[in-house]
């Protein structure tokens, strides 16, 4: 049985929702802590309803946030652990987003995912597995989990872009090249990626622009 999912929002500048795009936080964080990010990018997407969700756990290395699956390095728990903690994610998030499509009255190709670190892990394992495909995913600081599992399983190939900061010392800014890798070896066409220069983990102005104009273009209705 799937978990409900608590979601903030910022309803589209215009009144009326013509797109819409999801953030998903990274680990030890929340909705909220993205959803920051829907001023800057609402000015130019006046028509998008932002919706960040929470992640379904408590995370156990950061009490007040939250964590989409459990992190072995950092709070001691089994690599079976957090793959069942993955496995189990997975499913919450795509009812929540297969919820969200229909409470919205949006097509999935209406949709973009942004992720940041964890929430990046979840959205290249669950993007390329949906039954439809999005029309766009920004992965931010992530990393592609089990890329030898992809080409089996990858259902649609939406376009993605990866960002990454050359500074990063929480994941390596080579996890960029090795999901890009990946992502193409399963037959994804539409990957782009841009290096934010001087960054550690976190999302620059420069990376932001180019995020932006990703989605511009692929949300153009």
């Amino acid at each position: 049985m799937t978990r409900v999912l608590d979601a903030g929002r910022k309803e589209a500048l215009s009144g009326e929702a013509r797109s819409v795009v999801v953030f998903l936080h990274g680990y030890g964080a929340n909705g909220a802590d993205l959803l920051g990010l829907a001023d800057p990018l609402a000015d130019h997407l006046p028509d998008t309803l932002f919706v960040a969700p929470d992640a379904p756990e408590q995370c156990a290395g950061s009490p007040m946030g939250f964590q989409w699956f459990p992190i072995p390095w950092i709070d001691g728990s089994s690599e079976q652990e957090a793959e069942a903690g993955m496995r189990a994610a997975a499913e919450d998030l795509n009812a929540f987003l297969d919820a969200l499509l229909v409470d919205e009255d949006m097509l999935p190709e209406q949709m973009a995912i942004i992720g940041f670190s964890q929430g990046t892990m979840m959205a290249l394992h669950v993007v390329p597995r949906r039954d439809e495909a999005i029309a766009g995913m920004v992965g931010f600081s992530g990393r592609l989990i089990s890329p030898e599992a992809l080409i089996d399983e990858v259902m649609v190939r939406p376009p993605i872009l990866l960002v990454h900061g050359d500074q990063d010392d929480v994941v390596p800014v080579q996890s960029l090249p090795e999901a890009a890798e990946a992502l193409q070896a399963a037959g994804f066409v539409d990957v782009f990626a841009h290096i934010m220069k001087g960054t550690a983990h976190g999302i620059a102005p420069d990376g932001l622009s180019v995020a932006l104009a990703f989605l511009r273009d692929k949300l153009s209705l």
